[in-house]
């Protein structure tokens, strides 16, 4: 049965969920794209970290027949929707290669989390992937949930670890009421509103329309992503350069349009050859 732990700040969901249950000498394999709070939960549990390229299930193979020989703990780590690129994680994959080679699945739905699957519930709706096949699931309430906080799900065993072990739990105050309530509430209308999802991908379809025909400048994320990435067709040839071509289209957008788009200043990627544009579809 599966079983939930709040915690009172997003951030640190990541942060604390992973060094609680990954420990130095066990082995973490981690998609390269992954955001900076999963990047700083990695460093701070002081495991072995070995990346694989980006939702590159061959080299996530690779990587996991080289280290199935050793008798470690051993954990994959991916993000649902990549905040870094706007990219799917092929879970239904994932989880294929994480039961052939004996591994645990930590995933992070914060950016899938009400916006994927027939009723919101992520991508392992999306994908058809019973939720108890991936070992821990987390998620930031401040998306589509509008809150604060974070959660993290798995086993009865793992959660009752993690209230005992987590840092981000145990050294912390717990999720206010009040906020713990905004995002039942917030899931209540989802349910019951499932005309939002449909209208939610609409907006997500119109704006890849208006951005498609753009000189100079490609889609780069899912068309189905709630976060939308365009990147140079063509580098200047310097990383600086293409970084500072895409922070003044970011500064006219503002000025001109009122529409704020960010630079990606940090991408295993592409090298910062990206400009990211999101939140600006809404429920």
């Amino acid at each position: 049965m599966l079983r939930q732990l709040e915690l009172s700040c997003s951030v640190s969901t990541m942060f604390s969920t992973i060094p609680c249950f990954c420990k130095r000498g066990d082995i973490i394999v981690a998609d390269e794209g992954v955001h900076w709070g999963i990047q700083n939960g990695l460093q701070l549990s002081r495991s072995t970290i070995v990346y694989f390229k980006h939702n590159d299930m061959d080299s996530l193979r690779s990587t996991l027949e080289k280290i199935m020989t050793k008798n470690l703990r051993r954990y994959i780590v991916a993000e649902a929707v990549y905040q870094n690129s706007g990219q799917f994680a092929p879970l239904d994959e994932i989880v294929k290669l994480k039961e052939k080679y004996h591994f645990r699945v930590i995933l992070d739905e914060s950016n899938s989390l009400g916006v994927l699957g027939r009723s919101g519930r992520g991508l392992a709706e999306h994908h058809g992937v019973p939720i108890e096949k991936i070992d821990v699931v987390t998620a930031a309430m401040g998306h589509a949930l509008a809150t604060e906080g974070g959660f993290c799900t798995g086993n009865a065993r793992i959660i009752d670890y993690q209230r005992l072990s987590s840092s981000g739990y145990v050294f912390s105050a717990s999720l206010p009421p009040y906020l713990a309530s905004a995002a039942i509430t917030a899931i209540d209308v989802i349910d019951q509103n499932p005309e939002l999802l449909v209208k939610m991908k609409q907006n997500i379809a119109l704006l890849w329309k208006g951005l498609s025909d753009i000189k100079g400048m490609s889609l780069a994320s899912n068309p189905e992503s709630p976060i939308v990435f365009l990147k140079l067709e063509k580098s200047s040839g310097s990383t600086k350069e293409d970084l500072l071509l895409l922070e003044k289209m970011a500064d006219r957008a503002l000025k001109e349009d009122s529409l704020l788009v960010v630079s990606s200043k940090k991408s295993f990627l592409d090298k910062c050859r990206t400009l990211c544009l999101s939140g600006t579809f809404r429920y």
